[in-house]
């Protein structure tokens, strides 16, 4: 599902509930994260949930290397921000990430008033776990 077809239902949903649920649903499909990924080194700081993240990174020519993402978490909620982010940014190059502003997309779909500050400092821990990654790449490219 792209970002463009998740704003586009966000914006089908008057009632917050119904926003959760939705959240929920992209959560429930992503792809199952391998037990080999949950690891220390693809857990993410500063969630108050369980956060992996996987990072794999193709070169790409001049357009530079290309992240794609693989995660999870233990809580539904999370993981449907999850799948958010990877609509954002997963298949896309470095530079593109690094120019794409996932809080400009929170705002926007209101997320940043009807999720827990604890949610939204995660939310924010995760973007700047792929733009960390997105800039490593781009130091070894």
């Amino acid at each position: 599902m792209t970002i463009e077809e998740i704003t586009d239902n966000f914006e089908l949903l008057d009632e917050w509930d119904d926003r959760y649920r939705y959240i929920i649903e992209l959560g429930r499909a992503l792809p199952e994260l391998p037990d080999e990924a949950r690891t220390e080194a693809n857990k993410v700081r500063g969630c108050a949930s369980q956060v992996w993240m996987k990072t794999a990174v193709q070169p790409n020519g001049a357009a530079g290397p290309v992240l794609e993402f693989q995660g999870d978490s233990d809580a539904h909620i999370v993981r449907g921000l999850i799948a958010i982010l990877f609509a954002l940014y997963s298949g896309k190059s470095a530079t593109q990430i690094l120019s794409t502003d996932a809080h400009s997309l929170f705002e926007k779909l209101g997320l940043r008033e009807h999720l827990t500050p604890q949610r939204s400092n995660g939310f924010r821990a995760m973007v700047d776990r792929i733009q960390s990654d997105a800039r490593a790449a781009m130091a070894v490219a």
